[in-house]
């Protein structure tokens, strides 16, 4: 979208929110992602949107941890593809849009396996609700959509989900940024207009 997007009234540009899971990892270890979750919408209050959720196959076992947190298993995993022939579908979610993650730090460097792919801008809505919400003692996703209470939202947006699964997560990002645009009157506001939630790859 070139450098326009970061002029653009929030209002008028498409997002889509990303979220993994991973395998978990030992110290030394590289962690590997399990599971992906996207949900891309065309402006920011339409009501139309569009998802993609795979599980991904990983070449060691996922730790019970991991597991513990997200419910998925090794054996779950039996069919599931390889990351890398996700591409097509990742990249048609991605493309052309600012790219919303909670702490996206993990699902940028994910994303590296696609070495160019040109993402972003990125908007976090970690920082956001922590600017928007200080006084909130817990600023998980789950407790921001909590305070907001948009969490039965997020549920209709993916049925079938629940926390920790990553769509069900990616679909808490996005809800958590309409409410807090929503609730501040931000529809006007621009991505140079908030510094310190947007990132550049």
């Amino acid at each position: 979208m070139g450098n326009e997007i970061l002029s653009t009234p929030l209002t008028s540009l498409p997002f889509a929110a990303i979220d993994f899971e991973s395998a978990g990892a030992a110290p030394g270890e590289t962690d590997q992602p399990v599971q992906v979750g996207i949900i891309r919408i065309e402006r920011l209050f339409a009501d139309e949107i569009r998802t993609f959720t795979s599980y991904i196959s990983c070449d060691r076992p996922v730790r019970w941890s991991a597991a513990r947190v997200h419910g998925i298993t090794s054996d779950m995993l039996a069919d599931a593809p390889p990351f890398t022939s996700l591409w097509p579908q990742i990249r048609e979610m991605l493309s052309g849009c600012v790219v919303v993650g909670h702490n996206p730090s993990t699902e940028i460097r994910f994303l590296k396996a696609f070495p160019g792919h040109g993402f972003g801008p990125w908007l976090d809505t970690l920082a956001l609700a922590r600017q928007a919400m200080p006084t909130l003692s817990d600023h998980s996703l789950s407790s921001i959509c909590n305070a907001l209470r948009i969490t039965p939202e997020v549920a209709r947006m993916v049925p079938g989900k629940r926390w920790h699964d990553a769509l069900f997560d990616a679909a808490g990002s996005l809800a958590a940024l309409r409410a807090i645009v929503q609730g501040l009157d931000m529809g006007q506001a621009t991505l140079s207009q908030l510094p310190h939630t947007v990132t550049h790859v």
